[in-house]
């Protein structure tokens, strides 16, 4: 597991989204991403 500090870059990552298309963290360079987790919410995401 990595543990990061405010203000490190996050490492990049892909992820499946609800219409079966892969994005990566480098794609959306120079955006503002938010990432939210629902732990044992039992979606899909």
């Amino acid at each position: 597991m990595t543990h990061l500090k405010i203000g490190d870059i996050a490492p990049n990552f892909k992820l499946t989204s609800h219409l079966e298309k892969t994005t990566e963290l480098t794609d959306l360079r120079g955006k503002t991403v938010v990432l939210a987790f629902f732990p044992l919410a039992w979606t899909p995401i």
